[in-house]
């Protein structure tokens, strides 16, 4: 099967560094607590963000079934060795550079931030809400740093990220002001 080339000329100026392994990794806990916290705390909120998280992987499956992608950034050879190098490794040999637009784990890590920005619950709780920002923010340049993704891969997740808060969001957004306006009739 022909799959397109990602590239991106500034993808050629970002360096590989190993240690981005750690938040890349790390996106799996935070998927998984995250997911869990709205579940446990605000049905609403969990509902929004299952809705926003289905969405974009569902599109994600349809743009990879209809334009089969991959990438030619990977390192062969690594200028250190030691036991972040081995993660990344590991993680090249379990995972192919096929289907990588848009970036499921940018797109998720930004929905997340989303939903906790969001959140009434986690306004009572800035520390948590601003290091879901920091979580999110890592998640984003791991994908990069390690050449799993393109910056054509990240800007399209932001593309899809856009246009799906418009449909969740936004229009919630706009229905609640709307209700808000009208009179109330006695």
């Amino acid at each position: 099967m022909k799959h397109y080339l990602i590239h991106s000329p500034l993808d050629d100026y970002i360096p590989f560094i190993e240690y981005f392994i750690v938040p890349y990794l790390l996106w799996f806990i935070f998927m998984a607590v995250m997911v869990l916290y709205f579940f446990f705390t605000n049905k609403k909120e969990f509902y929004d963000l299952f809705l926003f998280l289905a969405l974009g992987m569902t599109i994600f499956l349809i743009i990879s079934t209809f334009y089969p992608n991959g990438l030619e950034l990977r390192p062969t050879t690594f200028a250190r060795d030691n036991i972040f190098v081995d993660m990344v490794k590991a993680l090249y040999a379990s995972d192919t550079p096929t289907n990588v637009l848009p970036s499921i784990h940018v797109f998720n890590s930004v929905a997340i931030a989303i939903a906790a920005k969001r959140s009434k619950s986690l306004k009572k709780h800035p520390v948590w809400r601003f290091s879901c920002y920091i979580i999110a923010g890592l998640i984003v340049l791991s994908t990069m740093f390690l050449k799993q993704h393109s910056v054509t891969d990240v800007v399209a997740a932001f593309v899809l990220i856009g246009i799906l808060y418009q449909v969740i969001y936004a229009s919630q957004d706009r229905r609640h002001a709307a209700t808000q306006k009208r009179p109330i009739i006695t």
